[in-house]
């Protein structure tokens, strides 16, 4: 049954591939039940399982590990090929969320063994931080691992009634402050981040439109009386609500802002508010409250690593404006060390909405 001279054709058993996954032959069998396997049969029907069937149980047991149940992996994987290096994206920010949580658990620990051995008494608040960094079994579906990898599924375009589409037309606003404009060109619904171009979005139910070109996904929400209010942008793991406004404030301000794409002119106060960030990442304490909800995830996810990236630049030199794309300035920026590219936005409500950094070209 095994060809040594080749692994990818290798076939195991349901013992040997129980074994060698870690997992139960009644797991496999129930695997199986729920649609989410098919293995191989031989004439005396045994069970055989191959490459194809070892990547979907990582698949599956990656799910699990975020709290999903086998009915609602079965629904997510329904009719979709296994995808290995979706799955080892997923499997790789759990464990690395797992180590991360180790070490902050860790450091709790050793900070409260350090007071009590010098005769202190735990806090309140000591219990309760220690509570809530070493609780380390509990998973849930609403993490950011598991909302990218929906995100990031392939999907199906599926006719809806034409007359749909201008309902959901309009502007949306988010508590933050960003503007979206949803328009309907000929039977074609368009999103468009206000300041950017517009994409084409498309059907996969009556509500739920996605992007083509990007793992973004739009639902459109309604209110009691069928009538839509609001829509839920869905991208890098974060669902961003907003309520549907008047259009003409929010075409007033994309006006100004593409007049500045124009003139090339930096918003207010820009050069300030960029060394503010950059002072704040330097130190890795980014204003999380300063930011929108889900550029703040990102900065949290991410400010060890820029963090790490700025101490190796050095001291800052010199900003340097270089002009506006996509409702964003944009800034050359001299380290002591370095030098790199940075740019960002900032809502109509203060708050910083788009943040990149990247070495100068």
């Amino acid at each position: 049954m095994h060809d040594r001279r080749n692994r990818d054709q290798v076939l195991l058993t349901a013992l040997e591939c129980a074994e060698q996954v870690g997992v139960s032959i009644r797991a496999l069998r129930l695997y199986e039940q729920y649609g989410l396997i098919s293995p191989r049969r031989t004439s005396k029907q045994w069970r055989l399982y191959g490459s194809t069937e070892i990547v979907r149980l990582n698949e599956i047991l990656a799910l699990k590990t975020l709290g999903l149940s086998l009915r609602d992996i079965a629904k997510l994987l329904e009719g979709q090929v296994a995808d290995l290096e979706q799955t080892l994206s997923l499997q790789r920010e759990a464990l690395a969320n797992s180590k991360d949580r180790a070490i902050r658990g860790l450091q709790v620990i050793e900070s409260l063994q350090s007071k009590i051995r010098s005769g202190g008494t735990p806090s309140i608040d000591d219990l309760t931080n220690l509570a809530r960094e070493t609780h380390m079994t509990e998973t849930s579906k609403d993490t950011a691992a598991w909302r990218r990898y929906e995100q990031m599924r392939p999907r199906d375009e599926v006719p809806i009634k034409a007359d749909l589409l201008d309902t959901f037309s309009g502007a949306y606003e988010t508590a933050d402050g960003t503007l979206s404009i949803v328009t309907n060109h000929d039977g074609q619904l368009a999103y468009r981040i206000v300041g950017q171009s517009d994409i084409d979005i498309f059907p996969e139910g009556e509500t739920e439109f996605f992007m083509k070109v990007l793992p973004v996904q739009i639902k459109f929400c309604r209110d009691h009386d069928g009538r839509v209010d609001g829509l839920v942008h869905h991208q890098n793991g974060f669902e961003d609500h907003a309520r549907k406004v008047a259009v003409d404030p929010i075409l007033r301000i994309e006006a100004e802002i593409q007049q500045r794409i124009r003139d090339q002119t930096s918003m207010p106060g820009s050069a300030d508010i960029l060394r503010r960030l950059i002072e704040e990442h330097a130190r890795g304490e980014p204003d999380l409250d300063g930011m929108a909800p889900a550029l703040a995830a990102l900065a949290i996810e991410q400010k060890d690593f820029i963090q790490s990236e700025l101490e190796k630049a050095g001291s800052l030199k010199a900003l340097s404006f270089k002009g506006v794309q996509q409702g964003l300035d944009i800034y050359d920026v001299e380290f002591e060390n370095a030098k790199m590219e940075w740019g960002f936005a900032v809502t109509h409500r203060g708050k910083v909405s788009h943040l990149y950094l990247r070495p100068a070209l």
